[in-house]
């Protein structure tokens, strides 16, 4: 797959998607990097650790977060995006629900939308997808909790956004899914799809895993926030095994150290 200026083999190799949140409520590093120098300098680091993609979002994802306008996150993501636009070769991603924010990203140098509730939110956000022709992760999520079977209706749920995607006219070779963890899922849902990540990398299409600091890690090692580096380099271990093939995280070098070591073994 063409992400950008870069090609990306997502049947045999792992990539890093580092992080970068514009926002000041982010569940792990909100307020850190919502001035354009603080956030150039931080996607510079994570290139520098290895990064291939860069996320940069302008809304907090995490539960209870506030919800902002849309001219709000496009003042957020923008003057970053452009500003990064001009220093690094690397892809730059927009994570948004918003097909307006996304619209704007793209006219700013951003080559990929990454839409948490896969093309769900806004209806034009598919249509805004296939005009630019650009790659697109779309993430398993729903509004609650309740399955009659977890996987199988995971697996529904992501064939409802992929047909969306398709119909709009996105291109089956652009579509990259991602199963969701800590969204709509409790610890055991979430601890059940990572073990079940291979039915999910079956689907026909490459698969992101975001687990980077999440609840599930805090809740199954009993840690805070700050010391969830390790539960993170387990899951994207696991999730390579089992095939994904872009991690999205904030730790890069850590998590890039043992992708790469896992990719030699295995």
């Amino acid at each position: 797959m063409k992400i950008g200026k870069l090609d990306f083999d997502l049947e045999k190799k792992g990539y890093i998607m580092g992080i970068l949140n514009v926002t000041p409520d982010s569940f792990s590093d909100g307020g850190s990097f919502v001035h354009i120098d603080k956030a150039v300098a931080r996607a510079l680091k994570m290139i520098e650790e290895g990064a291939t993609i860069i996320d940069v979002g302008g809304e907090s994802t995490r539960p209870g977060h506030e919800t902002v306008t849309i001219d709000e996150e496009i003042n957020r993501v923008v003057p970053v995006i452009k500003a990064l636009v001009g220093l690094i070769d690397v892809p730059i991603s927009i994570d948004t629900t918003k097909s307006e924010v996304a619209r704007a990203a793209l006219d700013s140098g951003a080559s990929m939308i990454n839409d948490v509730w896969g093309f769900k939110y806004d209806a034009n956000m598919a249509s805004v997808a296939a005009e630019y022709d650009v790659p697109v992760c779309l993430m398993h999520n729903r509004k609650e909790t309740k399955y009659q079977d977890l996987i199988a209706d995971m697996v529904l749920d992501l064939e409802e956004s992929i047909q969306i995607a398709l119909n709009a006219g996105v291109k089956k070779d652009k579509i990259i899914l991602d199963p969701g963890i800590g969204f709509a899922k409790t610890l055991a849902d979430n601890l059940d799809t990572m073990k079940s990540l291979s039915v999910f990398t079956a689907m026909g299409y490459p698969v992101l895993l975001g687990t980077s600091r999440k609840s599930m890690i805090g809740q199954a090692l009993d840690l805070p926030l700050t010391d969830r580096l390790e539960g993170t380099i387990a899951t994207t271990v696991l999730g390579f095994v089992k095939g994904c093939s872009i991690f999205r995280v904030h730790d890069v070098k850590e998590n890039l150290r043992a992708l790469k070591m896992t990719e030699l073994m295995r």
